[in-house]
């Protein structure tokens, strides 16, 4: 997972891949770092799918413009529209579950 620091690295990452998924969360979040690793492994297995990392903090821009109130956030863009969003209290396995179908879908 790379991480980007700016708007314009976010907005550049999804118009450039199929598949964007972002994670946005802070260091400083417990459940963003716990919740991190779990993610990253299931991305693992869909090697299509692009993910990025985006510290909250440092692209405070962000927030407004992906309508972020809390943190820690998962976005999944296919084809540069929307179609996962889970935050707060995400469930590594709904999150699974969404990314298999969809990934089905678009073989």
């Amino acid at each position: 997972m790379i991480k980007l620091n700016s708007l314009e690295e976010i907005e550049e990452f999804i118009k450039n891949n199929d598949f964007s998924f972002l994670y946005f969360g802070d260091e400083t979040c417990g459940v963003c770092m716990a919740l991190l690793p779990k993610i990253s492994k299931v991305l693992k297995e869909y090697p299509n799918i692009k993910a990025a990392y985006i510290e909250i903090d440092d692209v405070k821009l962000a927030m407004e413009r992906y309508s972020i109130f809390t943190i820690p956030v998962v976005l999944l863009y296919v084809e540069g529209k929307e179609t996962i969003r889970e935050a707060r209290f995400i469930s590594v396995n709904d999150v699974e579950e969404k990314i298999k179908r969809i990934s089905t879908i678009y073989k």
